[in-house]
């Protein structure tokens, strides 16, 4: 073995390592009750955060502050988060009956609460995965935070530099930053951060909200400033998990209301008897491959069938997309906005009451037209990473009335999801032959249903192999991910509820009983970034409209198979 190989290995080993002991000492600190992460209990997480170097976090090591991480752990946090001192993880514990107003972050749905000034309270519904997201990101926030202060600090007595002051100073301001003194704050900020003026202004549009046009001057200045509290006068930051959380976490509370509600409006339907056919994906894609041609008649005409799908997509046309679920509502469609906690929606499909000379999907329709009993669609959105085995295994149970235990008909499950793929480039397809669980030598294997075939041939690339079913994808680095992809696993992406997903199956179909022994799967995923590739992770921004064509090739050959 050649030196620059073993010199592969060992950073991979020391990786996966490092993201063991996170993974310890979070489930430690969580049974704990509470810790300081800036303090002595948070060192582990954040020894082996700048050990393991994640390429979503881009520069953490480095002095100089970390720009497009800072912007993607922002937006996976409430907003006002940089000013709390106390951060609090609770259960779903009644704070949506009090005066206090829900903060949801805008790429993570997640209930959050502002108690006070010094304090936000996190409600925890989707499992232990959720838990490790904002321990991770927390953890990223603070490394960030005391940057600043050293930066900014001249001596133990809290003297801070010019640049600090003029920050403050700008912060601070009652009236509007006009465009002169923006650029002279951004330019103070510049030199506290180790960034380019350049740099700084090329991102500061990412970070402002229509309330909040400065933010990004907001967010440097009040992790500086708790940072250097913590510094000066020991004022550390807590993090708390409340009593209830501990009690209630691992006990599929809110996957169990969730798919009993599921399954009580298959009864009060007459669904429950019919063939039943799960699907995760997103709330748009098997809508629109379904009813678009019908409800977009005249706006589809002489289209490309993928331009009206991306127009669909585009956030300004609204009004399109209503017209969709206008028509899927009077033609099956069954919308069960989530109340259970697991911010899962659910749309229902009885495929009986759809017009098949309408659609544009290569199904037999006269052997449609001729069945007596057409099958149900249940489309679930995503689940997040270990939540997708509560969901999925509370879900395929019998529902229970009295005595009496009803099995409901499964004859298959998809997957259409995103994931991170190791060779190609955003928009590509995956299809898995096998889930293997990160950390661990669990593996999934079976027969996938959609092949590489079926999806080739449309500008995109398609790959088959093995997927990784991560602990967090904002854990990964460039030493572990070469280390798979290079590894006889034939690894060829990331993601983080597969296994979850295929444990479920497998212990409903084989072990328990509770659906057919013979119960098809399908599985595919489009690239939502290549973190092997520099700017392509999932901090350097969103897919964009790359995503459009492979989520409905996908989709609509899902829902050929369901027909054919």
């Amino acid at each position: 073995m050649n030196k620059s190989k073993r010199h592969d290995r060992t950073r991979a080993q020391e990786s996966s390592n490092a993201i063991e002991r996170m993974y310890i000492t979070m489930r430690h600190l969580f049974n704990r009750g509470f810790y300081k992460p800036m303090g002595v209990s948070g060192e582990t997480l954040r020894e082996s955060l700048l050990l393991l170097r994640p390429e979503i976090y881009g520069s953490i090591s480095e002095e100089k502050a970390e720009l497009e991480g800072l912007l993607y752990v922002i937006d996976r946090l409430p907003q006002g988060i940089e000013e709390c001192t106390f951060i609090n993880l609770t259960s779903d514990e009644g704070y949506a009956n009090s005066h206090f107003k829900p903060i949801i972050p805008p790429k993570r749905r997640r209930n959050c609460y502002r108690i006070d000034d010094e304090q936000m309270n996190i409600e925890i519904t989707r499992g232990r995965s959720e838990i490790y997201d904002i321990l991770t990101h927390l953890t990223f926030l603070f490394v960030e935070s005391h940057k600043i202060s050293n930066r900014v600090l001249i001596d133990e007595q809290g003297t801070t530099t010019r640049d600090w002051i003029k920050l403050e100073k700008a912060v601070l301001k009652s009236s509007k930053l006009d465009q002169k003194e923006r650029e002279i704050a951004v330019t103070h900020t510049a030199n506290i951060l180790g960034r380019t003026f350049n740099e700084l202004m090329s991102i500061y549009d990412s970070f402002s909200i229509p309330t909040q046009p400065e933010r990004f001057l907001h967010i440097v200045y009040w992790l500086g400033k708790l940072a250097i509290e913590e510094t000066v006068n020991n004022n550390k930051r807590t993090v708390t998990f409340s009593p209830v959380l501990r009690e209630r976490l691992g006990h599929h509370i809110h996957g169990e209301i969730w798919a009993d509600n599921i399954k009580n409006v298959l009864k009060s339907n007459n669904l429950l008897d019919r063939e039943i056919h799960v699907i995760s994906a997103n709330m748009h894609s098997v809508m629109n491959s379904l009813f678009m041609p019908q409800a977009l008649k005249t706006f589809a005409a002489k289209k490309d069938i993928f331009d009206v799908y991306q127009a669909l997509s585009q956030k300004e046309n609204k009004a399109l997309r209503n017209k969709v679920e206008k028509v899927a509502l009077q033609n099956g469609m069954i919308y069960i906005p989530d109340n259970s906690g697991a911010n899962i929606d659910v749309q229902i499909f009885d495929t009986s009451k759809i017009d098949y000379s309408k659609l544009d999907i290569d199904v037999d329709k006269e052997k449609v037209s001729k069945t007596s009993e057409l099958p149900v669609i249940i489309v679930m959105d995503y689940a997040f990473g270990e939540q997708a085995y509560e969901t999925m295994d509370e879900l395929l149970k019998p529902l229970k009335v009295g005595a009496t235990n009803t099995h409901l008909n499964v004859a298959s499950i998809s997957l259409m999801g995103k994931a991170g793929i190791l060779e190609g480039k955003k928009g590509d397809i995956m299809i898995p032959s096998a889930h293997i669980f990160e950390g661990t030598a669990d593996n999934y294997p079976f027969k996938n249903e959609l092949s590489k075939a079926e999806l080739e041939g449309n500008d995109i690339d398609v790959y088959e192999g093995s997927m990784i079913t991560v602990l967090g994808t904002s854990l990964q680095n460039k030493e572990i991910l070469k280390f798979f992809f290079n590894s006889t696993w034939n690894v060829i992406g990331l993601e983080m509820e597969g296994a979850h997903y295929q444990k479920a199956i497998q212990a409903a179909s084989k072990v328990r009983g509770n659906i057919g022994p013979d119960v098809k799967v399908r599985y595919a995923y489009y690239a939502s970034d290549n973190p092997l590739e520099t700017g392509s992770t999932l901090a350097s921004g969103g897919l964009g409209t790359s995503g459009v064509k492979p989520t409905y090739l996908i989709t609509r050959q899902i829902i050929k198979q369901i027909f054919n």
